[in-house]
């Protein structure tokens, strides 16, 4: 139901893109408008529109052609002439052009820009002669450079981005915080959503209509295959909380729309500095999943254990406590059936008779292969501090064998 109802309210706003325009043109015109009434017209696609026709208000005079701007639906939505807002034209997908660079039909000259994160967009210039070719050029990189100025000083999901990749100083973060009007010291946390196939555009959009409150919701794409939700949260919201909304998020995208993805969550942080600690929480929670073969589909930070305490020990002194525990390539002559054994020994919280009646094999079967572990490394897992010891090493033996690190 509430996807129904996203998608009905997205129609409706687009069917409103016509009277949007007219009323932006007729305070453009007046020269009476300010950015708060640009904001009551419209979410952050119509802020963007009206960076678009700004650019084309200060162009037209210079050029004798016509210009126009046209979404992904090729419907007008800036133009040099206001008759041209908001018809449609028909023309092949926006991907085929954005191959093609320059694109030539109905006596046109097309050229796409744009990004993911404000949109894909295309230019319109009458003719197909060499002039036309050259103000498309000019106006896709004027365009450009707009969009990313309109997410410099506007857009707060921008801004997130910034903050969770490290790529804004520490002593910035206060004054655009306060600029952008973003509340501080409330709980939030990240949430990546990693794809099995690069360029998942679909689960971008999908996870977008899964969280449509802007001012306190942000998606965001951090790579090709991941998406990073920077989730606000309560006090009260507990990891099994934060598990259940990831599970739900990895469980639609497979379910409905066929896409193979896993979840990490990050730790929860107050601070709005501090997100990048909870994105880079969330990062190294989904490559420790990756070295020790964990094959659930969700991952916590506060959950990791010891991997995440192995995962940050210097892999030379993991190497000089290897050659400590397992002299000799031991560990290399455990076969797969005693593997098995131990870790079944380990999930049963090292009780004999619970782990022989598991394996559905006798007592003295079960002591047999724990001796002969012991013979091979020295190490009893009967022993409380040696199944430990054990336990730990294993764990640092399979972190360098995925690093491909000898020891």
């Amino acid at each position: 139901m509430f996807y129904g109802e996203f998608d009905n309210r997205r129609n409706i706003f687009r069917k409103l893109t016509n009277l949007k325009m007219l009323l932006l043109l007729f305070f453009m015109k007046n020269n009476k408008y300010n950015c708060d009434l640009l904001k009551l017209l419209g979410e952050d696609g119509y802020m963007v529109t009206q960076v678009f026709q700004g650019v084309l208000n200060k162009i037209a005079p210079s050029v004798d052609r016509i210009l126009n701007i046209l979404d992904k639906n090729y419907d007008v939505i800036a133009s040099s002439h206001e008759n041209e807002i908001g018809k449609s034209v028909q023309l092949p997908n926006l991907e085929n052009i954005t191959a093609a660079g320059v694109y030539f039909a109905n006596e046109q000259t097309y050229q796409a820009f744009g990004n993911k994160l404000c949109g894909v967009f295309c230019v319109s210039v009458s003719g197909t002669d060499d002039i036309a070719k050259t103000y498309c050029a000019i106006l896709t990189v004027t365009l450009d450079e707009a969009i990313k100025y309109y997410s410099a000083k506007y857009d707060k999901c921008t801004f997130i981005k910034w903050i969770i990749m490290s790529d804004i100083l520490p002593s910035d973060i206060p004054l655009k915080q306060r600029e952008l009007k973003i509340t501080d010291n409330i709980p939030r946390v990240c949430i990546i959503i990693r794809s099995s196939k690069p360029d998942e555009t679909l689960m971008f959009d999908i996870i977008q209509q899964m969280f449509p409150d802007k001012t306190k919701d942000f998606v965001i794409i951090t790579s090709e295959t991941d998406v990073t939700i920077v989730k606000d949260i309560t006090d009260n919201t507990t990891d099994e909380d934060l598990f259940k909304l990831a599970s739900s998020i990895v469980s639609m995208l497979s379910s409905e729309h066929f896409i193979k993805c896993v979840a990490s969550i990050g730790m929860v942080t107050r601070k709005l500095q501090d997100l990048a600690l909870s994105f880079q929480g969330a990062q190294m929670a989904l490559e420790i999943r990756k070295i020790f073969g964990d094959e659930s589909n969700i991952v916590l930070y506060n959950k990791l254990g010891l991997a995440r305490l192995i995962y940050q020990l210097p892999k030379a002194l993991c190497r000089s406590f290897l050659g400590e525990i397992f002299k000799k390539g031991s560990v290399d002559m455990i076969d797969s059936e005693l593997m098995f054994t131990i870790n079944k020994f380990f999930e049963n919280s090292l009780n004999i008779s619970e782990t022989s009646r598991k394996l559905f094999v006798h007592r003295n079967t079960l002591v047999y292969r724990l001796e002969k572990l012991k013979r091979l490394t020295g190490l009893d897992l009967r022993e409380f501090e040696d199944s430990i010891v054990f336990k730990v090493a294993l764990m640092v033996h399979e972190y360098l064998n995925k690093n491909l690190i000898k020891y």
